[in-house]
């Protein structure tokens, strides 16, 4: 039985060439590290030992202790992260052997394939909204639709399918987390709220396929999270204030009911403001032993990543 209420036709929906659209990120302004990590801790070793100096310092010896007993990082993040051009930090911990799963929203995967595929990304939404422009670049959201149904024809996550795809066609591939990820074997998931995203604007969206895929991711990220459960590991939050919070929290449900409690889990939030889910779903529920971090992702992320990887390169 069809809906009581009148639902729009997105067919009518005007697309327009990504070429046309102002973006605030191009590929020439990411910036790969030189891979001197012993510049970041030469930085911290200098900062107060207390207070939130004291908490870098402790959520890097921490995750150190961790990586060194084998066990699993894993990070939760937010789009800006992408937007502010960290995807090589992100790479950087991928290549080193140190992150684990990177699970993340849909607006994730859409700015990591612009700048993969199309070298911009970042549109201006307060001037593009005005003229119904907002979100409608066609190659966008033709591509992403496309790779949606393939992944969910294949029974694939959409983290997977979007990296593969990356990985064999997109002409900056090295600057996209999805296929450097996928090339590297590390699970990358996408975790999806229909609506929330400039995809599901177009024509060409399939929910269904979204939906399907999205909760194969799900079930990815749940498996994961049982590799803490003998010995513990990290999960980190880092710029989402409510999709990862709530998909985290969800996924250690299930753990939790399957296997028990994760003893010796440890988490972190990174963001530029600290926000109420955050607050909770991965700071206070999950475990007592947690750090919270504010700051500039463009600042916090390099420092924490550079001091981690000196820490555990040889000599650190």
């Amino acid at each position: 039985m069809p809906s009581r209420y009148r639902q729009e036709d997105l067919s009518a929906v005007k697309t327009v060439p990504i070429g046309q659209r102002v973006s605030k990120l191009h590929a020439n302004q990411i910036i790969f590290p030189g891979g001197d990590w012993s510049l970041y801790s030469r930085f911290i070793d200098e900062l107060p030992a207390v207070g939130k100096g004291a908490d870098l310092r402790g959520l890097i010896d921490t995750l150190a202790d961790l990586r060194r007993k084998g066990r699993p990082l894993i990070i939760g993040m937010g789009a800006h992260v992408i937007k502010c051009g960290l995807t090589p930090w992100l790479i950087s911990l991928m290549e080193a052997g140190h992150l684990q799963h990177l699970a993340s929203n849909g607006a994730m995967a859409i700015h990591d394939l612009e700048l993969a595929y199309y070298g911009q990304t970042s549109e201006d939404v307060a001037e593009n909204l005005p003229a119904g422009t907002f979100g409608m670049a066609a190659e966008t959201g033709q591509l992403l639709n496309n790779l949606a149904k393939v992944a969910h024809n294949e029974e694939l996550g959409l983290g997977e399918a979007f990296g593969r795809a990356a990985m064999d066609n997109a002409p900056n591939a090295q600057l996209s987390v999805l296929a450097q990820a996928y090339r590297l074997k590390v699970p990358v998931t996408i975790h999806v709220a229909l609506g929330t995203d400039i995809v599901h604007q177009h024509p060409s969206c399939d929910g269904s396929a979204w939906g399907g895929a999205s909760m194969c991711d799900f079930r990815i990220l749940c498996a994961s999270l049982a590799g803490m459960v003998e010995g513990g590991g990290a999960y980190i939050n880092i710029g989402s204030a409510v999709i990862m919070p709530e998909v985290f929290l969800k996924a250690l449900s299930v753990v939790i009911n399957i296997y028990g409690p994760i003893k010796g889990l440890v988490t972190a939030n990174l963001d530029q403001v600290q926000h109420y889910r955050p607050g909770e779903n991965v700071l206070t529920r999950p475990t007592d032993n947690s750090y919270a971090l504010t700051g500039h992702h463009e600042i916090m992320i390099p420092l924490l990543v550079g001091g981690l990887l000196h820490k555990l390169s040889e000599g650190g």
